[in-house]
């Protein structure tokens, strides 16, 4: 197994040479990450001993033995790699086993049962409700939920020398997105603050404060705004032939460094989804549905530690939100349909949380959001809800960026810790990055009563 480890790691880097030019050329210094700053970042991804995933394994499994352990790691349904010669287990790599591993997944339901999350309980009403109202009124938008939302950053006591000056980038909404509105700020913990543009595609709240010896540093910003579900009705008569040679079809059918590229695996992923006599729509749904059947959403180690995302679910046979999404970016795109990224929070009562998803053009329609990771719900009794997420989301969402791998604004100096999303914050001081073990965050969010 570690031979086999090393072998990956080094056709990545193999893999990653071959690609340099390309990255140097597009991607931003912030974006780029040293392959020491890789490695120490997946030691702390990857803390787990076997003792403890033994332990949680055999909740379900009593009498586990080290065959099914191998087993299990030569599938990829238990993550684990070599860390300074030392066999390392992912740290949510337990509990991903009874997400990846069909027969696991089993066992597991057996002894507990299927329940719904806190977002399909919520969908599982919502979601009919906008297809009917939006159906009958013969739009695509509606329903909107007001939300206020209190953001917090806390830097580490000590974390940096006392009296250096703490730069601070946190999450806030979009203002150039027909589904959000009416964005209100509330607060700033810094009277000196700095609001990117409508048009950046991070979009943040910037702020400095000093850091005071044995005391945290703390960043807080609060808002609210107004967020609305979306639906498209989409038929094949609405559509119209792409504008091949447009700014926008252009831009969003090319490869982008270094997590859209079309890789042979990607050419020949996509040989066995899509036919060449389908059209746009029967891709999309192609596509979407293959990525929702085959790859089983689980928790995923720092995407800043992986070189290419969708090579990496499709070789796990798994990923998260961002993940997924930036696959299926990367199928349409290679099949000739503008896809982009969108991603900030999922703010359903009792699921909130980090997410990402995606929007396909279609010429004649416009942009239509996808939320590959939501997928095909498991409450769902209708062709209309079944494929709801290929062609609307709901109204429970905080757009935050419309990109992947922005700059961010003012200019970041040092190495982001999120080198692809940006959602959770930035922190840096004159020394270097705050990378995430430095500092953590809190999201409070109530929904408004709409008047």
């Amino acid at each position: 197994m570690k031979q086999c480890i090393v072998g990956i790691v080094a056709l990545l880097g193999i893999m990653a040479c071959q690609q340099q030019k390309v990255v140097t050329e597009i991607v931003p210094d912030a974006i780029r990450i040293s392959e020491t700053e890789r490695h120490r970042r997946i030691a702390l991804d990857f803390r787990k001993d076997k003792e403890s995933v033994v332990a949680y394994i055999q909740n379900y499994y009593p009498l586990v033995t080290d065959s099914m352990l191998d087993a299990w790691e030569e599938s990829k349904a238990l993550e684990v790699m070599y860390v300074h010669g030392k066999k390392c287990y992912f740290n949510q790599a337990a509990p991903n086993l009874f997400r990846i591993d069909p027969e696991a997944k089993k066992v597991k339901e057996a002894k507990e049962g299927r329940s719904l999350s806190a977002s399909e309980l919520v969908n599982q009403k919502h979601l009919p409700e906008v297809i009917n109202t939006l159906r009958s009124s013969h739009t695509t938008q509606g329903l909107p939920v007001r939300f206020e939302v209190t953001y917090k950053l806390t830097v580490k006591a000590d974390a940096v020398p006392d009296g250096e000056v703490i730069r601070c980038w946190l999450p806030y909404p979009r203002e150039d997105n027909r589904r959000q509105s009416e964005v209100e700020l509330l607060s700033a913990s810094c009277a000196d603050y700095q609001i990117a543009p409508k048009e950046t595609l991070h979009r943040t709240l910037y702020m400095e404060k000093r850091a005071e010896k044995n005391t945290p540093t703390q960043f807080s910003v609060a808002y609210r705004f107004t967020s609305s579900a979306e639906w498209f009705d989409l038929k094949e008569e609405q559509l119209r032939p792409y504008h091949t040679e447009s700014d926008l079809y252009k831009k969003y059918t090319a490869e982008s460094a270094s997590h859209v590229l079309f890789t042979p695996a990607i050419r020949h992923l996509s040989g066995h989804i899509a036919g060449n006599g389908d059209s746009p729509l029967q891709k999309v749904r192609k596509i979407f549905t293959y990525i929702n059947d085959a790859y089983p959403w689980a928790s995923a180690r720092e995407y800043s530690t992986v070189p290419n995302i969708p090579e990496y679910v499709i070789d796990n046979r798994h990923g998260d939100c961002g993940m997924v999404s930036l696959l299926f970016i990367t199928l349409c795109r290679l099949n000739g349909i503008p896809a982009k990224w969108q991603s900030g929070f999922m703010l359903h009562p009792g699921g909130v949380n980090l997410h990402d998803w995606a929007e396909v053009y279609f010429e004649g329609v416009g942009w239509v959001p996808v939320d590959q990771s939501f997928g095909i719900p498991a409450f769902a009794e209708d062709n209309d809800t079944r494929y709801f997420f290929s062609n609307g989301i709901d109204a429970y969402r905080l757009i935050v960026n419309d990109d992947f791998s922005a700059p961010l604004v003012p200019e970041k100096h040092f190495t982001r810790s999120e080198t692809v999303d940006f959602q959770r914050g930035e922190v840096e001081w004159k020394g270097g990055n705050l990378y995430f073990d430095k500092w953590t965050w809190d999201i409070d969010v109530q929904i408004i009563p709409q008047k």
